[in-house]
């Protein structure tokens, strides 16, 4: 605000603009500012790491939006668009803008709405924040509208999908990396009961077709579904943010959790425990040991195959043994308690007649734990000479 002052030689009654026009003394100039929040700027280089690419659209002048762009660090912020050239240009005009500047200025509710359309006709996912009654239609429009829930109207909150308790651009951020760490996790859960459950129909399935011994009964499958999946899937729940989730580009909504690789993976792995309980049974059906007990044997070793598999399924592309294993609480609860079922299901006398299990020395305990950490190593090394491959696949999504 400038202010200024002007002598006069007789007393002013009224005051009007051809009296401001001359002879007037500057007295000086009242600048304020409203500037980024830091957490704004630290999550604006985030979301543009994790492939987001962040557009501000504003009905302030082209030179002040392109500074505030500037400071926030957003990608192309040296160069800006006003609304009146958005006007005077056509569909595939505004479809080339939208994609080429971040900074858009001068800009009414109309130029927000074709701007979202022109984003979403090229194939990108759109997300836009907003507060006022104008918002609402470009709100309603995009892929995720999101409201502010402070400064926000009623209307701006009813036209979009989320609303920011906090007004804060950096809790978008956290909700993109939210958002990632919970689809890893389905992804990783899928890919852990789907070769465990594969590895139980083939043992069932081959054991009938050899006619063999039947290496678990009915009862004891219902028994190892219900104390692993409801156990270990529950840990992978708790698992943490991958530590490259904020700087890998978005996924390809389109594709499938259970591409390529995923297949390969439940094939190989449901192969590999199938096998380890294969070559177990008759390692111990020479020694004269009892159906009961063989069988017995193979449910530990199934659990604890499964409990290491769990392990593998942490980390998707790195060793799966690193620091987060620790901070991962939930696992440890859960091997705890898988720990307390199995020997319930083993040693209490009860659950022997009801199951048909039998009592087992702490050496087939130990037995089972080789066997797992061998395919544990075996599914690592897997995940290394696949991983040319799994990237291969990321890119083309």
């Amino acid at each position: 605000m400038a202010a200024a002052w002007k002598k006069t030689t007789a007393p002013v009654t009224s005051l009007d603009h051809d009296e401001l026009k001359h002879d007037m003394v500057l007295l000086g100039l009242a600048c304020m500012m409203d500037p980024p929040r830091p957490e704004a700027i630290t999550a604006i280089d985030e979301c543009q790491q994790a492939g987001i690419r962040v557009k501000m659209i504003t009905g302030d002048h082209q030179e002040t939006a392109m500074a505030i762009g500037q400071m926030l660090g957003i990608g192309n912020s040296h160069a800006a668009i006003t609304g009146y050239q958005l006007e005077h240009m056509s569909d595939a005009e505004l479809a080339e803008a939208a994609k080429t500047y971040d900074i858009f200025a001068r800009t009414s509710p109309e130029h927000k709405l074709r701007l979202v359309k022109a984003l979403e006709a090229s194939g990108e996912i759109v997300g836009m924040t907003g507060d006022g009654v104008n918002d609402a239609p470009a709100l309603k429009q995009a892929n995720v509208g999101i409201a502010m829930g402070i400064k926000g109207t009623e209307v701006t909150k009813e036209a979009a999908d989320m609303i920011l308790a906090d007004d804060n651009f950096a809790t978008i951020a956290a909700a993109v990396k939210e958002g990632r760490r919970v689809y890893d996790n389905l992804k990783k859960t899928i890919l852990f009961i789907m070769p465990t459950n594969l590895a139980q129909g083939l043992l069932i399935i081959i054991a009938i077709l050899m006619g063999n011994l039947l290496p678990l009964t009915p009862v004891q499958i219902l028994w190892m579904n219900m104390a692993t999946s409801a156990t270990l899937s529950f840990g992978l729940a708790f698992e943490p943010a991958e530590a490259n989730a904020m700087r890998r580009p978005p996924r390809n909504v389109k594709a499938h959790v259970m591409d390529g690789y995923a297949i390969w993976r439940v094939v190989f792995v449901g192969l590999l425990i199938s096998i380890s309980a294969f070559v177990l049974e008759a390692w111990l059906q020479p020694r004269g040991y009892s159906a009961e007990f063989i069988r017995t044997v193979l449910l530990q070793m199934l659990v604890t195959a499964q409990w290491a598999y769990m392990l593998n399924c942490r980390n998707g592309n790195g060793f799966s043994l690193d620091r987060g294993l620790l901070k991962n609480r939930g696992i440890w609860l859960v091997t705890l308690v898988l720990i307390v079922l199995q020997a319930i299901i083993i040693y209490v006398p009860l659950m022997n007649t009801l199951f048909g299990t039998r009592p087992l020395p702490i050496n087939y305990w130990l037995i089972s734990l080789i066997v797992s950490v061998a395919i544990f190593i075996v599914v690592e090394i897997e995940k290394r000479l696949t991983r040319s491959w799994r990237n291969k696949t990321a890119s083309l999504r």
